[in-house]
């Protein structure tokens, strides 16, 4: 079950009749549902552009549907709008969208795959980078590849010793090592060129 404020109500019906177009609806969708990089987006639809499995929650003057494949993700959602001087800010909070943290006693595996995801990754993302988690030894060795802007990069030790390596072992006592599998040598856009000699 999906609840839209009479504030986020008024606010769409406030879109739609400025479009003018007869069965205008609006569109919700989940994005990366179940990963930390979650996020909703939101679109008009006409009658045409629906596919037919959506659910939709009739509204007084409009209809809210939602993706079919979005419906997991957006159980229990609250949509709101709070009006504001510079007109106002709508809000999607939705608990289940971002999934939810390993619990401690989870795998090595499922854990270290979750930091990569919600801490390590978007941080390489400002240098257009990201690593991918290949394995885990038996002895708590993680072993990463790095792609993006990370492939080739000069500074890519640095991250993998100062950043990655620390965020994981404080966090996970199972790890006691990082080991990056690379091949820095076939990096076509690495963020900081490497020194050859």
């Amino acid at each position: 079950m999906i609840e839209i404020s009479e504030s986020a109500a008024d606010y769409f019906r406030g879109l739609i009749a400025a479009q003018d177009l007869p069965g205008l609806g609006i569109r919700l969708r989940a994005i990366a549902a179940g990963t930390p990089q979650g996020d909703c987006h939101l679109e008009f639809c006409e009658p045409r552009d629906l596919r037919g499995d959506e659910w939709e929650i009739e509204c007084q003057g409009f209809s809210l549907f939602v993706e079919a494949d979005s419906t997991t993700a957006l159980d229990g959602a609250n949509i709101d709008f709070n009006r504001d001087a510079t007109g106002g800010q709508l809000s999607i909070k939705a608990p289940g969208l971002r999934g939810v943290a390993p619990a401690a006693d989870a795998s090595v595996v499922e854990r270290v795959r979750y930091l990569i995801d919600a801490e390590v990754n978007p941080k390489l993302a400002s240098h257009g980078g990201h690593v991918s988690l290949r394995e885990i030894t038996a002895e708590g060795i993680v072993i990463l590849q790095f792609g993006g802007g990370c492939h080739g990069c000069g500074m890519s030790e640095v991250t993998l010793r100062n950043g990655i390596e620390k965020t994981l072992r404080e966090k996970i006592p199972e790890v006691t090592g990082v080991r990056d599998v690379t091949d820095h040598k076939s990096g076509s856009k690495p963020y900081y060129d490497r020194k050859v000699g």
